[in-house]
Formats: C-alpha cells, structure tokens, sequence
C-alpha cells in the first residue's frame, strides 16, 4: 500500500508560476517542478491587468499533469503577491480581470488620501509601509459604481481557492500588505475602509495560515482529469511562504527574500511601529503562527529582469553576471528605490538617464548594466541591514537569502562583504518550501516550524559567503550619503 503524502505548491509570481509536487523521502524534502506557466498583465479596458482566468486553467492543468503519474490524492496550497485583489458580484462572478499593481492609477493616491489622514496616524494603525500600490490606495482610486456592485473583495491566492473550491475566506499574512488591518484589533479598520467607500462584509472572513480551505469541486474533476485535492490556505502571501522556508534559527538573523522583489528584514513575535520605523518606512506584515514580518520593499531584481528582455534574452541571469564580474565596481550609484524604476517603457534608458542627471558614468554595455544593477542592490542590502539592527535593537549577525537572487554569487559576497555579516544563501525555492511547510504543519507530518526549518536544513544544500575584512567601507558610506542627498533632493 502506498502511504506516500503528496503536496503541491501553486507558486504565482508576476512572471511565470509553477506547481512544485513535494513528498519527503528518506527523511528529506523532495522537491519536482510539475507544471511551469507564463504570467503577466495585459492592457485591458484602459489598465494594466492580469489574466487571471488563465492561472485557474494552468493549476488545473498542471494537477492533470501530477494525476497522469498516478498520484490520486494531493494536498495542496497557493501563493501569490501580494496588494491586488478580484472584484466579486452576487452571483460569484468576477466583475472584470484584477487591475496589477505596477498600474498607473495610484501615483497620486498617497498624497490624496494622506492629505486627510496624516501618515502618521496610517501607520500607527496598521504599521505597514507606504506603497502607491497599497490595496488601500487601490481601493481608493477604484471605479465607485465597480465598488458598490462588489458583493465581496478577495485577494488574488484567496479567489484561485475560491474558484477551486467555492469556499472564500481572506488569509491574514496577505491581507496585512492591504495596509487596512488594524493591529491591535486584529480585524479590517472601519476608518480606513470608510475613506475608500468599502464595508469590512465584502470582504470574506479572517483565516490563519494552515486553515483547511476545502476539497476542489467535482465540477472541476468533470473537465480535467486531476487528483483528489483538498486545499489548505497556506501562508498566501509569496513572501510569507519564503519566509517560512527560510532556515534561520535565534533571534540575530534576517531574511532576503530575492526575486522581483527584494524583502528584506526580521521575524518578530511583536510589531514594531514606532517613530524609526515609520520614517526608515518598514512594513509589519503579518506572518504564519501568529509572527511579524518586519520588512522593507526593495525593487528587486525586477530590473534585472526587464535589462534581460530589452536585450532580446540573448543572456541568461548567469551570463549577465558573469559579465558584470568582469566590470570594475561601484562606479555608478542608483537610488533602486525610485520610482522611475518601477514600470519604465525602457529599462536601459531609465538607468543612463539616471547616471547622466547624477554626472556619473554611464554603463551602456549588458556587463556594465549589470554591474550597476548588482552593486546597487548590494548597498542597498547592506544599508538596510544596518538600519534594521538599529531599529529591532540587536545585532543582525547572519542574512539568510532564499529565493531567485540566492543563485547570485556575485550579489551574495558583495552583501556580505559591505554589510560585514554572514550570508546564507539558499534554498532558492523557499517560497515552495515554505508553502509546503504549512501544508505538512496542517496534516501533521512536521510538528513546528522550527522543526520544518531543520528539515529544510537537511534537505537543501546551503552555500555561506563571510564578509571580506579587506571591503573599502568608505563605499557603503558614500552609498548612504548619496540616498540621503537624493531624498533631500525629492522633499
């Protein structure tokens, strides 16, 4: 008889998803890529929107994929990113595809809504930073009639369960990133809500991470050929997910989750949304068993990214960095911060721009467009690393990076080196992992998360990268007094 337990993880990113079909054997996390898929928005009805009618039919399809290797009977959960959310009416029925964050409808929100709620009094409600792309900025510059036709609001891995199953709930640790969770209430902020013409109803109730969601419908089974599925809302936020796959142990460690965004901070059993917390704009989105992700967004590879499709993907990520390696460093310094950088028609340009209006030099070659990328990032890293110790009140002694940049040797010593800490890096799929994880806490095959996290451990091969003594630190100095000139610059 074949007792194997098999879990599978929908992992949706802006750019491509996957379902990763998982099982432990030999005492060791066994991870298989089943299905893989493109995703990204489209320019619809006036928006940049996402097709999300065809995530729902690649997650079935890739189930069938699983089903056809005689694997009958699946657990399974979904992530995604987080902030942008499905409009449902009466019926059940979506009101029109979900408008993407990198949209350009909320550049002014912010300084809309704040200039009747202060900043301030935000923050000190929900301890969530400041995006444009906020959920509550969203919101508040969404179609009012769209709005009163709205029976219920669902995030996005909230409605791909909702279709599957027809059971709809919200997930906390992404619900937090809408930036109208209160706190100490634990619950929507009616104040909140009513700035942006939303009644806390519309939106499905509260759920915890490793929540049994429901079995896919029968209908489902009528047109795919799938397995018998029962979905646990994991930890839907992708960040979440990683951070809960991310081996780290003590309180003196960090996370960096790297992929089209960068995440970087602490787990914490408190929220900290303070005054240096506010001004530095660190978020507390909620995390799994009752944690705290004290983090701040960084842009991320995304810039990579889109350099790689400008030049026509005639490099690979490992070929741009191997170029970079062969560039002198530290020659332009770029906010990766800035908005500019956010959805530019050109990438490349945006960043000689960049450089020229900074008198700095210009990189025009695909080896020196990655330089600038990767050391920029790594200053940034080890800015923000500093200015996280300071906040969380204790050393920061180990970043553990996981994700798609934990495969940047280049990144990963430079960090190391300019932050002048241990970095761990590794394992690249910690948002799967971390999926899974919940999943296996829920069915009761791992007791804990710590117990998951050594488990990870012993499943993974980790690389360690310690800081070079011989680093200039007078770069990461400068790198600070230049962010500072350029936010002085922006007030």
């Amino acid at each position: 008889m074949n007792t194997m337990h098999y879990y599978v993880a929908v992992d949706i990113g802006a750019s491509s998803g996957r379902l990763i079909l998982a099982s432990v054997e030999e005492g060791k996390l066994h991870l298989e890529e089943a299905h893989r898929f493109k995703n990204g928005f489209e320019h619809v009805e006036g928006h940049d929107r996402w097709q999300v009618d065809h995530l729902i039919c690649e997650v079935l399809e890739g189930l069938s994929k699983i089903k056809a290797r005689g694997i009958n009977h699946v657990n399974l959960g979904i992530d995604t990113w987080a902030v942008d959310y499905v409009l449902i009416d009466e019926a059940g029925n979506k009101l029109h595809d979900p408008i993407a964050y990198r949209d350009s409808r909320t550049n002014q929100a912010i300084a809309n809504l704040t200039s009747a709620l202060p900043k301030e009094y935000i923050y000190e409600k929900t301890g969530i930073q400041f995006q444009a792309f906020n959920t509550l900025y969203q919101l508040y510059t969404e179609d009012k009639n769209d709005l009163k036709r709205a029976d219920k609001i669902m995030m996005i891995p909230d409605y791909l369960g909702y279709v599957l199953t027809g059971n709809a709930v919200t997930e906390v640790t992404n619900a937090s990133t809408t930036q109208m969770l209160n706190l100490r209430q634990g619950l929507f902020d009616k104040d909140l809500m009513a700035e942006v013409d939303v009644d806390a109803d519309q939106f499905p109730h509260l759920v915890e991470a490793g929540t049994l969601l429901g079995s896919v419908r029968r209908k489902w089974h009528k047109q795919y050929d799938i397995p018998e599925t029962d979905v646990i809302t994991t930890a839907t936020h992708d960040t979440a997910s990683a951070v809960v796959g991310t081996p780290g142990f003590g309180e003196n460690w960090a996370f960096l989750s790297s992929g089209t965004w960068s995440l970087l901070g602490a787990e914490l059993n408190t929220p900290e949304n303070g005054l240096a917390a506010f001004k530095e704009n660190y978020t507390n989105e909620w995390g799994a068993y009752g944690t705290y992700r004290f983090l701040k967004n960084i842009m991320g590879l995304w810039i990579i990214q889109k350099v790689k499709a400008e030049l026509n993907d005639q490099y690979s990520f490992a070929d741009l960095a191997d170029l970079a390696q062969q560039e002198p460093a530290f020659r332009t310094f770029i906010d990766v911060n800035d908005l500019r950088f956010q959805n530019p028609d050109s990438m490349i340009k945006e960043l000689q721009a960049y450089a020229k209006e900074t008198d700095q030099f210009v990189p025009t070659t695909p080896g020196a467009l990655a330089r600038v990328i990767y050391d920029n990032l790594s200053l940034y890293y080890a800015d923000s690393v500093q200015k996280l110790a300071q906040i969380v009140g204790h050393p920061i002694t180990t970043l553990n990076i996981v994700g798609g940049g934990s495969n940047v040797a280049l990144m990963n010593q430079m960090t190391a080196d300019l932050a002048g800490i241990t970095v761990v890096a590794g394992p690249g799929e910690a948002t799967a992992i971390g999926n899974i994880m919940v999943q296996m806490i829920a069915t009761g095959q791992v007791k804990d998360v710590v117990a998951g996290r050594h488990l990870i451990e012993d499943s993974f091969d980790l690389k360690t990268f310690q800081p070079d003594a011989k680093q200039d630190p007078h770069v990461l100095a400068n790198y600070q007094a230049f962010l500072a000139r350029q936010l002085k610059g922006d007030d």
